[in-house]
């Protein structure tokens, strides 16, 4: 297939528009005005001869086209990134980017939210998307559709061939209502596998969960959700019990009324770790943005 008479800039725009499904977003994402996206967007229906995004109501929704290209385009951004879109330095009091993490709403909570507000006074020209973790986490890193990656070590496991650095570890507490009558300061672990438990059921186990499991030990799961920050929520004012990471209950002690003890059962800290691909080790955006993340994460 010839290029000639192919814009090339048009590849970066379509990316924005996929990304966001949004004109007025993909644009602020672009650095240019509403008109001109919009004028890119109609370039692009015409080349495809499809009109890529449609209006369903206040949103706009893309075309079969449009999804099966949206992996195809962010890898090929990636790549011209990769070629020709390096700077040789990085002022984040100058130069506008847009990174895409993705992290668990834990981290998410703890982590990247002291981020965002540290930068929006440091570097508000940075702009920061958060998108839960993925079972397919490794390919989209892979692929450059995700700019970094937030995950316990134990999780990656061999599968992960990536650059990576430790950024903080976190122990597993037992949390209650202060009010259940069924725990007390010290818990065995038949007890345990009798109380009501609320299970994480995301994409990726659950490292507690996946302990428990070697150890053999049962649970009386009452209740799953697809959220770490919500199990705290879900205890208080119930019956219920479960494992969570210590850090997430000093972040919601002034929220919610929690009684915290240790296991019954000897369960192995975590270790997160912040993970990117080998394209971006030299980048000086990624470089300075792994430093701030890796610097709050020395503050927790």
């Amino acid at each position: 297939m010839s290029l000639d008479g192919v814009d090339l800039n048009l590849l970066p725009a379509l990316d924005a528009l996929l990304s966001e499904r949004n004109v007025t977003r993909a644009a602020e994402r672009m650095s240019v005005g509403q008109p001109a996206m919009s004028a890119s967007l109609a370039r692009l229906r015409k080349h495809f001869d499809d009109p890529l995004l449609v209006r369903e109501g206040r949103t706009l929704t893309p075309t079969p086209l449009a999804l099966s290209l949206t992996p195809l385009v962010r890898e090929a951004v990636a790549a011209a990134e990769a070629v020709l879109g390096r700077a040789r330095d990085f002022d984040p009091q100058v130069n506008r980017r847009s990174f895409t993490i993705m992290a668990s709403d834990y981290v998410t909570l703890i982590l990247l939210r002291p981020l965002v507000a540290r930068l929006a006074q440091e570097a508000p020209l940075q702009r920061v998307n958060v998108i839960p973790v993925q079972a397919d986490c490794a390919e989209q890193l892979h692929k450059g559709q995700i700019d970094l990656l937030v995950l316990p070590t134990e999780a990656a496991g061999g599968r992960f061939n990536y650059p990576h650095r430790h950024l903080f570890n976190d122990r597993y507490v037992l949390v209650a209502d202060p009010d259940n009558d069924a725990v007390g300061p010290e818990l065995s672990t038949e007890d345990f596998s009798q109380l009501p438990y609320v299970a994480y059921s995301g994409p990726l186990q659950s490292i507690a969960d996946a302990q428990l499991d070697s150890l053999g030990i049962s649970r009386a799961v009452e209740m799953t959700t697809h959220s770490f920050v919500i199990i705290p929520l879900l205890v208080a004012g119930t019956p219920l019990v479960s494992l969570v990471h210590e850090r997430l209950t000093r972040c919601v002690a002034e929220q919610i009324r929690l009684r915290v003890v240790d296991p019954p059962m000897p369960l192995r800290p975590i270790s997160e770790a912040l993970f990117w691909s080998p394209r971006h080790t030299d980048d000086p955006s990624h470089s300075w943005l792994r430093e701030r993340i890796a610097e709050l994460a020395g503050e927790l």
